[in-house]
């Protein structure tokens, strides 16, 4: 199978797709930042009175769980509704899945609504969401990504889902295919949003390219080869972050052709 990686970070840029955000407090200032540094237009608009006429307007509907509270459930709920209805890519991020009853019965309440078209998590998230018996760290994962791949295809033939799981190795799976991308280092697990702007950069390609495998595959590369160029800059937590937000502004089509590690199964 070949990406038009090129092609897709292009059409992203020259789109500039409405990327509707439901996503939590701890990141909700950098991952639009993210969008806005790669070429898209962020929305973070959780209000119940106005998400279904958001998600009209979006070319896509990220969900994180994040900082869950009740209200929030319920905007939950009827932008992936209202997504489900219109033909919107969904997006789900279930951060933290595993950690408490709380989120666990929340996320089997979302999945229940609607069936999302790129569920992105770590191990941990994956392996839990599947329903499998995980003890984690909070929101961070304690197994590998390639230790989840079963729980992913699970998921996957379920829900009729693209499974993106992040770690070392990404993993991405959609019913029998699979997806390995192995670019990225290891400072970028020492930076919050990190994997929440990879699920909004997600939404973004989702947006425009009609393929959602195709699509979280050019998310994952384009967060790997981004975090690669970044430290290249930056090598402590702080600036790069910063770093980070520049290098999605300056990527190139032709970085990610040149420098994207993916192999297929």
């Amino acid at each position: 199978m070949e990406i038009q990686l090129e092609n897709n970070l292009q059409t992203l840029r020259s789109a500039s797709p409405l990327v509707h955000n439901i996503t939590n407090y701890v990141v909700m200032n950098y991952t639009a930042n993210a969008l806005l540094a790669l070429g898209a237009s962020p929305v973070m608009a959780h209000a119940l009175e106005e998400v279904e006429e958001m998600v009209t307007i979006a070319g896509a509907l990220v969900v994180n769980i994040g900082t869950l509270s009740s209200h929030w459930v319920e905007a939950m709920k009827l932008a992936m509704k209202t997504a489900a209805k219109l033909g919107k890519p969904i997006i789900l991020d279930p951060v933290g899945a595993g950690a408490t009853s709380y989120r666990n019965n929340v996320l089997a309440e979302l999945l229940e609504t609607a069936p999302p078209t790129i569920i992105r998590g770590n191990g941990s998230e994956i392996l839990a969401l599947a329903g499998a018996s995980i003890k984690t760290k909070g929101v961070d994962s304690t197994v590998s990504s390639t230790d989840s791949i079963e729980a992913a295809y699970a998921l996957s033939k379920k829900f009729g889902s693209v499974v993106s799981v992040s770690g070392a190795v990404d993993v991405i799976v959609k019913g029998n295919q699979a997806a390995y991308i192995s670019n990225g280092v290891p400072l970028m697990t020492r930076v919050t949003g990190m994997g929440c702007s990879a699920s909004a950069i997600a939404g973004a390609y989702g947006a425009v390219v009609k393929d959602p495998f195709e699509a979280a595959i050019s998310a994952a590369a384009t967060m790997g080869v981004c975090g690669e160029l970044a430290f290249r800059e930056a090598k402590s937590p702080g600036s790069f972050q910063i770093a980070f937000l520049d290098t999605l502004a300056e990527i190139t089509p032709a970085h990610l052709t040149e420098l994207a590690k993916i192999k297929y199964a």
